[in-house]
C-alpha cells in the first residue's frame, strides 16, 4: 500500500493557500526521503559515463576538439527550456499518479530512448551508410547528438521534479530540506562511484559479447555496455520509487500556458535580492566548474599522457589509457564527495560555519585545484618531449589523482547547498519548488551555454589543450567564493517554503 504525500489545493487563491496547506502539513519520515534522493544514483549514473566517456568517444567519431565543446551545447539548451517549463506543471499537475511522479516516469523511460541511440550510434550510422576507413562518420554524430539531447531532456525532466517531491516531503521544514539535497548530493557520489568505476574496466564488453561489432570497438562496445547497465538500474531504481512514496492528486484546475508565462514573469517581478545574488554565485561557480567537468578525461588523455583521439593505434592506446585513468581520477572524487556531503551536514550542524561561508570556502579550494591544473600539465609536456607519448611517472600521475580527490570537497557542496538556500529563499518570494528550482536551473544552464560556446574558441585561440577553459574556470570560482564569502545574505531561520506561486504580482 503506498504511503501518500497530500499537496496543498486550491487554485484561486494558489498562493495564500498552498502556503497555508504545507504548514498544516507534517513532514514526511526520513526513509521517504532517502527512497526517493536514491533516484540520484540512477541519474548520475549516466551522466557519470557521460562526463567521463563521451567527449573522448565524439572525437573517435571525427569531430574536431574545438567543436566537441558545441555538442555539449545540448544540454544547457534543453535545461533553459524544460525544467522550468517541467517545473510549472509539475507543480500543478492533477495527474492521478500525483504532480511529481509522472514526470519522474517519464523521465527515466526517455534516458532508455537516449541511452540506446548513443550506445548504438556507430552501428546505426554504419548500417546507414557510414564508412569504416573514414575518419568522420556524419550518421554516427547525427544519431549520437539526437540521443544526447534526448538524454539531457530526459535528465531534467527527472532532476528537477525529484528534487521538488524531496521538497514536498520535507513540508517547509529546513532541516529535512538541508538533509533532503545531502541525501540527494550522496546518492548523486553514488552514482558517480558506480558509473566512473565500471568507466575504468577497459574489458567490461565482455559480459555482452554482442556489444562488439565491426563498426564497434571495444571502447565503443565498453560504453555500449555500460549504457545498457544504466538503464536496468535506472529502471530498477524508479519503480521502487514510484512503488514505495506515492502522492495524493492535486485537485486544483488544470493550468495552461497562459498561467505559465504568467507565473513565470510573476516570479521573476517578485525574486528578492538575496535570490539574485544567490543566482550570481551560482552562476560564476558553474562556469567554474563546467570546463573541468567537459574535459577532465580528455585533458588526462591528451595533456597528461600524451595521446590522441585520433592518429596511430599506439597513440590512441595511450589516450585511452589517460581516458581510464580520468575516469579512476572521478571515482576517487565521487568517493570524496559521498564523505564530503556526509561529513558537511555534521559540520553546519555543530559548528557556527554557515551555509554561505561554507560555499565561499570550498570555491577557493576549486579555485586552487583548477589552478595547479598548470603546473602538472606543463611538468607532463616536459616529460612527453623527452620521452614521447607513453604513460607518465608515478608522480605526475599522482598528483593528478589528487587534484580530482580534493575537488571532491567542494563538488559536493555546489550540489547541495546551492538547491538547498534556493528553496529556502523562496519562502519570501512566493515561489513553488518546481518553478523556483527550474528558476536557479538558469543560473545554471546560461553558464554552461557560455562554457560550450567559449571554450572550444578559447582553447584554439591559445593553441590547443584545454588549459585556458581551466583557468577561465579558476578565476569564475575566485569571484564566485568572494561574492558567497561577502554579498551572499544569511538565510532567515525558519520560514514556510510554498509549492505553488501566485500569478501576475
Amino acid at each position: 500500500m503506498e504511503d501518500a504525500v497530500q499537496p496543498s489545493q486550491g487554485q484561486g487563491q494558489q498562493g495564500q493557500q498552498s502556503s497555508q496547506g504545507q504548514q498544516g502539513q507534517q513532514p514526511s519520515p526520513y526513509w521517504k526521503i532517502i527512497v526517493v534522493s536514491s533516484i540520484a544514483a540512477g541519474v548520475q549514473f549516466g551522466w557519470a559515463l557521460q562526463l567521463s566517456l563521451l567527449t573522448p568517444y565524439v572525437q573517435q567519431l571525427g569531430v574536431p576538439h574545438v567543436w566537441a565543446s558545441f555538442i555539449w551545447l545540448c544540454g544547457p539548451i534543453s535545461g533553459l527550456v524544460v525544467q522550468p517549463i517541467v517545473g510549472f506543471f509539475s507543480d500543478h499537475s492533477t495527474n492521478r499518479m500525483g504532480r511529481r511522479r509522472p514526470y519522474i516516469m517519464s523521465g527515466a523511460l526517455l534516458v532508455a530512448a537516449a541511452v540506446f541511440l548513443i550506445g548504438f550510434a556507430a552501428d546505426i550510422g554504419h548500417s546507414a551508410g557510414d564508412r569504416l576507413d573514414c575518419t568522420m562518420k556524419p550518421r554516427a554524430v547525427g544519431i549520437f547528438v539526437v540521443g544526447f539531447w534526448i538524454l539531457d531532456v530526459a535528465n531534467n525532466m527527472l532532476q528537477g521534479p525529484c528534487r521538488a517531491f524531496l521538497a514536498d516531503l520535507s513540508a517547509g521544514d529546513h532541516k529535512r530540506i538541508a538533509a533532503a539535497n545531502i541525501f540527494f548530493a550522496f546518492f548523486m557520489a553514488v552514482g558517480n562511484v558506480a558509473g566512473y568505476g565500471l568507466g575504468t574496466v577497459s574489458g567490461i564488453h565482455r559480459f555482452l559479447p554482442f556489444t562488439k561489432t565491426v563498426a564497434c570497438d571495444i571502447y565503443c562496445a565498453n560504453l555500449k555496455t555500460l549504457f545498457l547497465i544504466d538503464i536496468i538500474l535506472l529502471a530498477a531504481i524508479v519503480t521502487t520509487t514510484l512503488v514505495l512514496v506515492g502522492e495524493v492528486p492535486l485537485m486544483a484546475q488544470r493550468m495552461g500556458w497562459s498561467a505559465f508565462f504568467s507565473q513565470f514573469s510573476g516570479a521573476f517581478r517578485s525574486l528578492t535580492g538575496p535570490i539574485y545574488i544567490l543566482y550570481a554565485v551560482t552562476a560564476l561557480n558553474w562556469i567554474g566548474w563546467f570546463p573541468f567537468m567537459l574535459y577532465n578525461t580528455d585533458w588526462v588523455g591528451l595533456e597528461i599522457y600524451g595521446g590522441k583521439p585520433q592518429g596511430s593505434p599506439e597513440v590512441k592506446s595511450i589516450y585511452e589509457e589517460g581516458v581510464r585513468m580520468g575516469s579512476l581520477g572521478l571515482l576517487l572524487q565521487s568517493v570524496v564527495l559521498a564523505v564530503a556531503a556526509l561529513l558537511g551536514e555534521q559540520m553546519l550542524k555543530h559548528t557556527k560555519i554557515s551555509e554561505r561561508k561554507w560555499w565561499g570556502v570550498v570555491n577557493l579550494i576549486l579555485t586552487v585545484c583548477l589552478g595547479l591544473t598548470f603546473p602538472l600539465t606543463h611538468a607532463a609536456k616536459r616529460f612527453h618531449r623527452l620521452h614521447g607519448s607513453t604513460s607518465p611517472p608515478k608522480r605526475i600521475k599522482d598528483y593528478t589523482l589528487a587534484i580530482f580527490s580534493v575537488m571532491g570537497i567542494p563538488l559536493a557542496v555546489n550540489f547541495s547547498i546551492p538547491f538547498a538556500l534556493a528553496s529556502i529563499y523562496s519562502s519570501s518570494s512566493g515561489a513553488g519548488q518546481g518553478l523556483s528550482l527550474g528558476l536557479l536551473n538558469l543560473a545554471i544552464v546560461i553558464p554552461q551555454m557560455i562554457v560550450s560556446v567559449v571554450s572550444g574558441k578559447l582553447d584554439q585561440a591559445f593553441g590547443g589543450g584545454n588549459l585556458p577553459a581551466f583557468g577561465m574556470g579558476a578565476i569564475s570560482a575566485f569571484i564566485s567564493a568572494l561574492m558567497a564569502l561577502f554579498l551572499l545574505p544569511k538565510p532567515p531561520r525558519r520560514a514556510p517554503v510554498p509549492q505553488m506561486i501566485t500569478g501576475g504580482h
